[in-house]
């Protein structure tokens, strides 16, 4: 009898981490508890809410020492998504309702609690925006935990039988549960939900392994011990892939060990054209742990310093003690390289719990970044005197999210002003002369700019944003990604007349989008003028392979011919084939 042969099998998903892994298939069991109703005698409902405190107070010590852990091993930013855990243990409504089903149902404690905690995720899963829903993974993970010490469990997931090299496929990973697998082999997460801002992803690449979100039914379609590839740059997965298949994956990971290992060689060369024109390349950065990667990749600083990790998934403010030790780390670590920080740019697609902020129709034109900053000063002062005092340490720059105008320009400095003169009078040593600059994303921006350029020290064009306002497409939204063109006219328009503001005035202009750390729209705004990019760091090699693989003369003549096109389609096959004719191997390997 013939064995069988299985049919190869591909499925699409979130690309959520880098990366190629080939291995065999780990099914995550969620154990989701079978609780069935016990009724309880009146004299027992003082015992089982006993029992459930209890079960509370081991799950509030187990989960602190899983966030002790993973800041011990990544660093305490990381750690910050296991304060909404602990945040919901805290819940006085959760732990109340739990307590009054006790009383007026008589049962024990572990009904009353999966009744409650189904309920508040069902709650959670009807909400529409992604973040938000998404939370509910953190509900049912302390949820998770608490039944288990009801149940008298001994653990969740028997991690300690995980043997070898395997991909991990699940419905989801709980941050709590990739914790605990950092010590394993694990080369891949794979998942049926989540996206790019779930906890699952962030772990992914701080572990740095492929990790593909998203995938609605793989661990229906994924056995154990299935021979899969994961594809973290694409979103693909390939369930039992044919041998030609697997020779195909195993060229391209050797393709890639051998890339990386070329970085090291080319990590302190500049990124100048044959012909001498230098760019500057710098990393988009959010969390401390990223430091490795920025030096391994050769950046020449941090051109956007994200700081919305200090905020978010906490239900206090930061301090700015905290926030200054933080920044002051960073520029110790950087120096002599600059260090950009972006004011806090809340709102839109990322949400401050500590603050209750009305549910807005369009969050993206709403209460967000600076106008949140204006409206809420005390919270802005608190972060600018912290990254004033961390302007001592190194060298750091600031800049301002969302600016539209010169009105709002003024209106943050007025504030920058005061912060600045109340450190002066307490003697704190800071930077007076630190740059102050301005992010363009937003179409008013790019008219005002000549304006904006005599009261900025330099201009950041925020592209995703850009992007997002001047064609009205929310880049949230799936089902808008087609009409999402960053090589669109309109757009290249709009940042040719930004670059030429800015060097009227005589001030720098970079990019810090996503448009920077493609290799093809890279080329375009180099020969648009702008100073420098700004990227993922990761994206910095192939980005400096095309700068010195070509004369800024052609990149100039290039972007010249591409504001004459008519679509963003035809710029990117335009400059696809011209980059070519110079450089036939440049689109070989992407990483």
């Amino acid at each position: 009898m013939s064995k069988k042969i299985d049919k190869e099998i591909v499925l699409k998903g979130i690309p959520a981490a880098p990366g190629i892994a080939m291995g065999q298939a780990f099914l995550l069991d969620q154990q989701d508890f079978i609780v069935t109703e016990r009724q309880i005698l009146p004299e027992e409902v003082t015992i089982e809410i006993a029992r459930f405190e209890e079960a509370v107070s081991h799950t509030k010590y187990e989960i602190q020492g899983v966030k002790d852990k993973i800041i011990a091993q990544v660093g305490g930013l990381d750690a910050q998504i296991f304060d909404a855990h602990l945040l919901v243990l805290e819940d006085c409504m959760l732990i109340d309702e739990v307590k009054k089903r006790i009383r007026d149902n008589k049962c024990g404690a572990e009904c009353a609690f999966s009744f409650v905690l189904h309920r508040y995720v069902s709650i959670f899963d009807k909400i529409q925006d992604e973040y938000i829903k998404e939370r509910s993974s953190d509900v049912t993970d302390v949820g998770r935990r608490v039944l288990k010490h009801l149940m008298g469990e001994s653990r969740l997931h028997d991690f300690e039988s995980l043997q070898g090299e395997i991909i991990i496929v699940a419905h989801d990973i709980s941050p709590s549960d990739a914790v605990t697998m950092y010590s394993k082999k694990i080369l891949s997460f794979l998942t049926d939900v989540g996206g790019r801002t779930a906890h699952t992803a962030i772990i992914a690449k701080s572990l740095g392994v492929p990790a593909v979100l998203g995938l609605k039914d793989a661990t229906l379609r994924v056995s154990n011990q299935d021979f899969l590839i994961v594809d973290g740059r694409k979103g693909v997965v390939i369930i039992n892939p044919s041998d030609s298949t697997k020779r195909l994956y195993s060229k391209e990971k050797e393709k890639i060990a051998q890339y990386e290992g070329a970085i090291l060689n080319t990590r302190d060369v500049p990124a100048e054209t044959v012909d001498g024109h230098h760019l500057g390349l710098m990393a988009n950065f959010e969390i401390r742990g990223e430091i490795p990667g920025v030096k391994k990749y050769g950046a020449e600083g941090i051109g956007l310093y994200r700081t919305e990790f200090f905020y978010m998934n906490r239900m206090d403010l930061p301090t700015e003690e905290e926030q200054y030790q933080d920044y002051k780390k960073i520029a110790e670590e950087m120096n002599p390289h600059m260090v950009i920080i972006r004011t806090l740019d809340l709102g839109g697609d990322k949400f401050l719990s500590s603050i209750q902020l009305p549910k807005e129709m369009a969050p993206f034109l709403g209460s967000r970044a600076i106008r949140l900053c204006l409206e809420e000063p005390e919270i802005f002062r608190t972060q600018l005197r912290a990254i004033l005092r961390a302007s001592a340490h190194g060298n750091v720059g600031m800049m301002y999210p969302m600016i539209a105008g010169p009105g709002e320009l003024r209106a943050a400095n007025g504030i920058l002003k005061g912060v600045k003169q109340r450190l002066r009078e307490k003697g704190v040593p800071f930077n007076e002369n630190m740059p102050v600059g301005v992010m363009i994303e937003v179409p008013a921006a790019v008219m005002t700019a000549e304006l904006l350029a005599k009261e900025a020290s330099f201009f950041s064009i925020g592209t995703n944003d850009l992007i997002q306002y001047s064609l009205a497409v929310d880049r949230t939204n799936e089902k808008m990604a087609q009409f999402y063109e960053p090589a669109h006219p309109g757009v290249l328009r709009l940042i040719r007349r930004t670059i030429n503001a800015a060097h009227d005035a005589g001030i720098k202009v970079s990019v810090c989008g996503e448009m920077a750390s493609d290799p093809t729209l890279a080329m375009i705004l180099m020969g648009l003028g702008v100073d420098s990019l700004s990227m993922s760091p990761s994206s910095i090699p192939q980005i400096k392979r095309a700068v010195r693989s070509l004369k800024f003369a052609s990149i100039e003549e290039f972007a010249k011919q591409a504001l004459r096109l008519s679509t963003g389609q035809e710029v990117e096959e335009y400059m696809i084939n011209e980059i070519q004719k110079i450089v036939p191997d440049f689109y070989t390997y992407e990483a």
